[in-house]
């Protein structure tokens, strides 16, 4: 068995990995590296990009180090429908000719990445599948996508099963035994592929440095209706930017919406996105409780309505990590005819991913705010990943004879090769840190 982590063993983001078989290779993920992309303006700045400048600017993963393998490639799997790791298939994937595997969301949410971009001819073979079911998709290869909880719909652990063993890949996941949307974690089906060996464990390491087990999004439902439902918020506007892939946030929020009788604003074109997608496999229907600004003549139209009756609408957008172009953004810089008056509410139900640039466009988001002297409330959040504590029990469950750490800075990787160490592992010998561009047999 050979792997090459492509990318994302050094950053959090342009996630890729390639595994070898014999003369068969599979591509788990192909994602974009979000913050390249934060400084252009905007959608269209971003679609007039060359591929030979997103390779420049690092926004794709730099998979000239797999041209050998390109026609031995099989299939390209897809976790799940972050753009950190479904982003560079519309740049990249069409020279492997192979086709594309996915949970329905994520294949519907790439569907709709792949209709925007109309400078490329993106006539990809797209294959759903549904989850915990075996595929055979070569000779050496059967996919199974185990459902794992993360903070988008229809995550998986995405499986190999090999003639070496099972190569398990676990980004991005967390152990939530209350999810508010969709399905819990399938551990009896983890626990049997346990059982029948796993041979590596490609594990994320976000939070692998953060001494906790990471709250149920059960918590965050109740942060969030405490915010909502208790503070005064009469003849005040109130707005909450989340991810926009957070379809079970996004569902709490409108519930507490209709609890103080608040119509709901949702604005945004990659809200918009995500909730169509969702919508089209029926997994929501947030349509027959919400008005959408999917573009923005629409969301100013709208924000025209908030500033005449602030307290009859509660909005939800786009700008969680104040990204250039938002609308929370936009709304601050004046680009939309929508003033802030003292005292209306913003809620961050967020974190700031890790990141510098996000860092300091949030804190200039925020400075903005309080000159506008708007209530912050930030942080009405828990996470998507894993923290220390989850990961010291998935390895103990899962018992992999090898692990490489992925998906965070080389602090954040080290942070899971010393927990793996905690646990009788050796680092070197089958604990592997590995960086971007790298070949390794096992």
């Amino acid at each position: 068995m050979e792997v090459c982590t492509v990318g994302g063993y050094g950053e959090i983001g342009k996630n890729m990995t390639a595994i070898k078989i014999g003369e068969e290779v599979i591509i788990i993920d192909m994602g974009i590296y979000l913050p390249a992309l934060l400084n252009l303006e905007n959608e269209e700045q971003q679609r007039g990009l060359s591929i030979t400048e997103l390779y420049n600017l690092g926004v794709v993963p730099d998979d000239g180090v797999i041209k050998d393998w390109k026609s031995k490639v099989k299939a390209i799997v897809l976790g799940h429908c972050h753009l950190d790791h479904i982003g560079a298939v519309q740049y990249i994937a069409k020279k492997y000719n192979c086709p594309i595997y996915g949970s329905p969301y994520t294949i519907q949410v790439l569907r709709a990445l792949l209709k925007d971009d109309r400078r490329r001819k993106n006539d990809l073979d797209l294959r759903p599948i549904s989850q915990d079911k075996k595929v055979k998709v070569s000779k050496n290869f059967q996919l199974e996508l185990i459902t794992v909880t993360h903070s988008t719909a229809q995550a998986s652990i995405t499986t190999l099963h090999t003639p070496e063993g099972a190569i398990m890949y676990t980004l991005d996941y967390k152990l939530d035994n209350h999810p508010t949307l969709g399905k819990k974690t399938n551990y009896p089906r983890l626990r049997e592929v346990a059982k029948e060996g796993v041979k590596l464990l490609i594990d994320e390491s976000l939070y692998a440095d953060v001494d906790m087990k990471t709250p149920s999004e059960k918590v965050a439902k109740e942060m969030l209706k405490d915010v909502l439902l208790s503070v005064e918020s009469k003849n005040r506007a109130i707005f909450v930017t989340t991810f926009a892939s957070h379809l079970a946030r996004i569902s709490t929020i409108m519930d507490a919406a209709a609890r103080l009788k608040r119509k709901v604003l949702i604005l945004g074109r990659s809200m918009y996105k995500y909730i169509n997608a969702a919508e089209d496999l029926k997994l929501v229907n947030f349509s027959a409780k919400a008005e959408f600004g999917s573009y923005r003549a629409k969301s100013a139209a709208l924000l025209e309505k908030v500033s005449k009756d602030p307290g009859k609408y509660l909005v939800i957008c786009t700008g969680n990590q104040a990204e250039p172009g938002s609308v929370l953004v936009r709304m601050i810089n004046k680009e939309f005819h929508y003033k802030f008056n003292e005292k209306d509410i913003v809620i961050f139900s967020c974190r700031t991913i890790p990141q510098p640039l996000n860092i300091a466009n949030r804190e200039m988001l925020e400075s903005k705010l309080r000159r506008n002297k708007v209530r912050i409330f930030k942080d009405i959040h828990v996470s998507g990943h894993a923290s220390r504590e989850d990961h010291r029990d998935f390895i103990h469950m899962i018992k992999p004879k090898f692990i490489i750490p992925a998906h965070g800075d080389h602090q954040k990787e080290a942070a899971l090769a010393q927990l793996a160490a905690e646990e009788g592992y050796i680092v070197g010998k089958n604990v592997f840190l590995m960086a971007d561009g790298q070949k390794m047999e096992i």
